[in-house]
């Protein structure tokens, strides 16, 4: 999948968009909780987590 289409997946949908970076893992319900409390908090977990594996997955390369 595209980066700029789960980047956008996770400001809309957070949790989806974590769910097609990492899977079903600790991150999916640390942004499951977030988007619970708030919209926004979700969001910026989910844009932060894809930008964090983003890096990760750039370093091993």
């Amino acid at each position: 999948m595209s980066k700029p289409l789960r980047y956008l997946l996770a400001i809309l949908l957070p949790p989806v968009g974590v769910f097609l970076t990492y899977g079903v893992s600790t991150s999916l319900v640390i942004s499951i909780i977030l988007t619970l409390l708030g919209w926004l908090p979700g969001s910026l977990y989910a844009v932060w987590a894809l930008a964090k594996h983003d890096e990760n997955v750039g370093e091993a390369t």
